[in-house]
């Protein structure tokens, strides 16, 4: 079983850092890479919605944080001249600290009443942007500029992406690494032994805080991490777009990235990537059906749940059964 994983492991990797380019370049469709880009970026988003599910919180506001990272490094670079691989993680811990915030008082909330509470955090931190002067209201952030050079001591490690002459490549690549790094990190997670008390939490809170175990620090651990990885999904989106707007990451964006964790699989730690796939594809494949698309998409995702209510991954078990 673990050589199984190791030469899936193996595929993926050759498959997104060597196959990919190769086919890109053959049909020469370069704007491919943008389109994996933002599947990329959203997959990590929906990471961290699924790292709530794990403590069996419903996350709908993770629109939130990719919004509130996204003006965080905005605002460094334009404003204060810092470098964009230097804002990343700013707006990643500027999240946390804002997670952990929000997330003492509501965390102790669940199911349905938890969810409520996230789903309006969207539209509250859009709301927040349109009125605070920093961010320039509905006018946006715009012009920001395109990462520059990350040098180790004195040694280029990644070029200036405005001398690339199709900067698209270098974020395929910059994104494709995040998300390898954020989901190694999230499968280290869940097989650590902070995964393992987090899926007492999921399981009987009341029992797993009866024998010792620290439920309300491991809720705002968990919530944390879950918010740092839509920060820097949202800081990297607004480095592609090279501008950010109140509008940039709404309510629907939070719903998507709960429905990539749903259709991938809750209980696998790679659904979301797969979930985003689908969702992201599958829309832009329905865009011919026109007014129909979203009848027939909405329909779809319906059908699949029904059929599938642990996730297409669920299909693996099924084959080994």
């Amino acid at each position: 079983m673990k050589n199984k994983h190791i030469i899936a492991i193996v595929g993926f990797l050759i498959g997104v850092y060597a196959l990919v380019p190769i086919l890109i370049g053959v049909s020469g469709r370069t704007d491919f890479y943008y389109t994996l880009t933002s599947v990329a970026l959203l997959s990590i988003a929906s990471a961290g919605v699924w790292l709530t599910f794990y403590i069996g919180r419903i996350n709908i506001g993770q629109g939130a944080y990719a919004l509130a990272g996204g003006y965080v490094s905005a605002i460094l670079m334009t404003q204060y001249g810092m470098s964009f691989w230097a804002t990343l993680p700013l707006a990643g811990l500027f999240c946390v600290v804002l997670a952990i915030l929000i997330g003492l008082p509501i965390l102790r909330l669940r199911g349905v009443y938890f969810a409520m509470v996230t789903l309006v955090l969207t539209e509250v931190m859009r709301l927040a942007a349109l009125a605070v002067p920093i961010t320039q209201g509905a006018k946006g952030i715009t012009s920001i500029p395109l990462p520059g050079e990350l040098s180790v001591f004195g040694i280029t490690v990644i070029p200036d992406f405005s001398t690339l002459a199709n900067p698209k490549i270098g974020f395929y690549w910059m994104a494709v690494t995040m998300m390898v790094i954020a989901y190694a990190v999230l499968w280290r997670i869940v097989n650590s032994r902070l995964g393992h008390l987090c899926r007492s939490l999921q399981q009987n809170e009341e029992l797993a805080s009866s024998i010792g175990v620290n439920t309300a620090y491991l809720r705002v651990v968990a919530y944390s991490i879950s918010s740092f990885l839509g920060g820097i999904a949202g800081a990297s989106f607004i480095a592609i777009s090279q501008s950010i707007y109140p509008s940039s990451f709404q309510v629907a964006d939070s719903v998507n990235f709960m429905l990539n964790c749903f259709l991938g699989g809750l209980g696998y730690v790679f659904g979301p990537m797969l979930g985003t796939l689908m969702i992201y594809f599958g829309w832009d494949l329905l865009f011919t059906t026109g007014e129909y698309q979203m009848l027939i998409y909405a329909s779809l995702l319906i059908a699949l749940m029904l059929a599938l209510p642990n996730g297409v991954l669920s299909l693996l078990d099924k084959k080994k059964a």
